[in-house]
């Protein structure tokens, strides 16, 4: 199969890098920024096409890494020409958009598929399989943290929130796509956040906390307020029999922390292990595999239609200041 790339910037790179774990055909790129494309093209070896209907016509799949705004317009051109997909998250930026393009890829029968990598990074993964394994019992409180600092794009567009959706669209919606992957539908959420009154600093912080309908938390904290260069991501789920805990620090290990039960079982524990490849190459890779095995993706377009959903409704509640209800009280 042949793959085009739509974009050039940070993302698209790193989509790049992950095709070459695979064995398809990196044919060229698209992009609106000729001077990023140009770079880009000649670091990977890939032609760059003058326009997208050049790329649409000389690939099988196209792989989309551009500002949220275009994912609608661009996966509907893709559709329309008969191409797989595969799109970094956010889906888009509103459910009508959203459900347009997964329309669009149904009635042209190619497939969809939302990069939502935290689902595939490994500890994430394998708190998901212990969870689901009753390791820890039933789900209580989750508290989900990604800090980072704030990105640069093309045109800064990451600073327009008509263009990026904000902090809660653009880097909370991983937690929140992860935090609806454990606990099921939610019913209920409430969000605050604060921005850096100084206008030499760009920082912008917000606190989420969500009710499931399985009677489930989560608190998902974080944003764009670290210092350049500087990431931090951690997990905390406390269920009915233990606790499941990771932070970067913890060398890429899960630490569940189990209460004893009656045959004396203090702790579980989970070897610890360097990441051989990155998550984003393991994405790829599922993607890739999915469509030649024609087998279920592991992230559904509606499961990102579903996040945005909840992403939406946490930027409700930062507006009126009160919970949001999901499907009334």
């Amino acid at each position: 199969m042949r793959v085009g790339i739509v974009g050039s910037g940070t993302m698209a790179g790193v989509h790049i890098d992950g095709w070459q774990h695979t064995d398809a055909e990196l044919v060229g790129l698209f992009s609106i920024d000729p001077k990023t494309s140009k770079k880009l093209a000649e670091s990977s070896n890939l032609q760059v096409f003058s326009n997208y209907q050049e790329l649409l016509d000389s690939v099988d799949i196209v792989d989309i890494c551009i500002p949220t705004d275009l994912h609608k317009e661009f996966t509907i051109a893709a559709a329309q020409a008969g191409k797989q997909i595969i799109c970094e998250k956010p889906i888009a930026l509103n459910p009508d958009d959203a459900q347009e393009m997964i329309d669009a890829c149904k009635k042209n029968n190619v497939r969809l598929f939302i990069a939502q990598v935290v689902r595939f990074f490994p500890m994430y993964r394998k708190a998901q399989e212990q969870i689901s394994a009753g390791v820890i019992g039933d789900i209580g409180v989750m508290r989900l943290k990604r800090m980072g600092y704030m990105p640069y794009g093309f045109e800064n567009w990451y600073a327009d929130e008509n263009r990026s959706g904000g902090i809660i669209m653009d880097i909370l919606i991983h937690d929140i796509d992860y935090a609806l992957w454990l606990a099921g539908k939610a019913k209920r959420v409430y969000a605050k956040t604060i921005k850096s009154k100084n206008p030499e600093i760009t920082a912008d912080y917000a606190l989420i906390t969500i009710k499931f309908e399985n009677n489930a938390m989560a608190i998902i904290d974080g944003g764009w307020a670290y210092p350049h260069g500087n990431f931090s991501t951690s997990l905390d789920i406390a269920g009915s029999d233990g606790v499941i805990e990771w932070k970067m620090t913890d060398a890429n290990s899960i630490k569940p922390i189990l209460k004893e039960d009656n045959k004396n079982i203090a702790a579980v524990a989970v070897p610890q292990s360097v990441l051989e490849q990155s998550p984003y190459a393991t994405q790829i890779q599922h993607f890739y595999n999915a469509l030649k095995n024609n087998t279920e993706f592991d992230v559904t377009p509606q499961d990102a239609l579903n996040a945005i959903e909840l992403a939406l409704a946490a930027k409700e509640s930062l507006q009126t200041g009160k919970p949001v209800y999901l499907g009334g009280k």
